[in-house]
């Protein structure tokens, strides 16, 4: 049987009845935008998230942009981004005006590297945006400590980490804002688009990410602000209550599915190092070796499913050729855009096709070999 990336449909048959059950709720008040179903998300997430305060939106680009926003960041300004990540992290620098500059990950954990941000600092530096990459958390005691004295703003980009932990300290609690996608690949996933920002502590900036979201009206039709239609609506909020319910367990199923592929491909493959003080929450269980695309053929063959996070670095991408980093060079990224591949890991993965999969990679690499 096909082993797919990523099984949606055995997710929804485990909460069916809770789901149809919220969603049904939502039609019968007759409140979509939001309402008290988005109120509450935002308090659970916020919670969740160890902050005080979480705003609904539109998407996790959406949720990036409004935080750049609330900082009044734009042009003229520079923000640092790690060029190996998805394209939002930096295609919302660029929308606000502002300049992304791109720096080299760690090679053993994918995220941004602190000694490349030190490098990259200069006096137009104003954020810096750490990518908290496949649901592990980046550096963030050396990013704060590069940070904080120079009075760089730090917006998490924890798209992919929702309750990953750095020391204790939940994603999108330890910078100046975080940032969260409900995309349906997510741990916690919506069905469709959804985003949210958190703040830990400061309310004046929570309340300036509320006004942006709605055209920065308030009340009605007098607006403080010029913002954007970013909401969250009901229905959504309501299908992601039920799951927030449930996502420690999933992350646990995630967690021991990682275990199991660590203990089968550990010297077969690069495994992902997950750090010793650190909740890794493995939105993607994620290898690394030399001949991926000759691996990718093999998996096709088979029905096993995967996916490229990510094939081509920010800083080599065709829309950002005008950037004096173009021609940076960025080793670790680049060779991890040439060798990582992202096996199935979700909770309701069965065991067999788990090991479907780790036979496949082991044959794989021991053909290779006997060549």
């Amino acid at each position: 049987m096909p082993v797919p990336l990523l099984d949606l449909k055995a997710q929804y048959a485990t909460i069916k009845d809770e789901v149809l059950a919220a969603v049904h709720q939502v039609m019968e008040k007759g409140a979509f935008i939001l309402g008290p179903e988005v109120k509450a998300l935002e308090a659970e997430v916020a919670a969740y998230s160890q902050c005080k305060f979480g705003i609904g939106c539109a998407s996790g680009t959406d949720a990036l942009l409004l935080a750049l926003k609330a900082l009044d960041i734009g042009p003229g300004d520079e923000v640092i981004v790690p060029t190996f990540t998805f394209f939002a992290t930096a295609g919302a620098v660029h929308n606000v005006g502002a300049t992304p500059v791109f720096v080299d990950i760690e090679p053993d954990t994918w995220n941004l590297d602190p000694a490349g941000l030190e490098r990259a600092l200069t006096p137009r530096t104003r954020a810096v945006i750490p990518v908290h990459l496949y649901g592990q958390c980046a550096d963030m005691d050396r990013i704060l400590e590069l940070c904080r004295p120079r009075g760089i703003a730090v917006i998490e980009d924890a798209a992919q980490s929702i309750g990953s932990e750095h020391r204790g300290r939940r994603a999108g609690s330890m910078g100046t804002l975080g940032c969260f996608s409900f995309f349906p690949s997510k741990n916690l996933g919506a069905m469709g688009d959804g985003g949210m920002v958190t703040v830990r502590e400061d309310e004046a900036l929570a309340e300036r990410v509320r006004l942006l979201r709605s055209h920065g009206a308030k009340p009605k039709y007098f607006h403080k602000l010029v913002g954007t239609n970013s909401r969250l609506d009901e229905l959504q909020a309501a299908i992601l209550r039920v799951k927030l319910r449930h996502l420690d367990a999933w992350t646990a199923g995630r967690q021991k599915n990682a275990r199991r592929y660590d203990e089968l491909l550990r010297g077969v493959v690069t495994t992902p190092k997950a750090l010793p003080h650190a909740r890794h929450i493995y939105n993607q269980y994620v290898i690394q070796l030399e001949g991926r695309d000759a691996l990718q053929t093999l998996l096709k063959e088979r029905g096993i499913g995967h996916e490229i996070y990510y094939p081509l670095c920010l800083h080599q991408q065709e829309c950002f050729a005008h950037l004096p980093s173009r021609n940076a060079s960025l080793p670790a990224a680049e060779r991890a855009a040439r060798e990582v591949l992202a096996l199935p890991v979700y909770p309701e993965l069965p065991p067999e096709s788990l090991q479907l999969v780790a036979d496949a990679v082991q044959e794989f690499v021991k053909s290779k070999v006997s060549r």
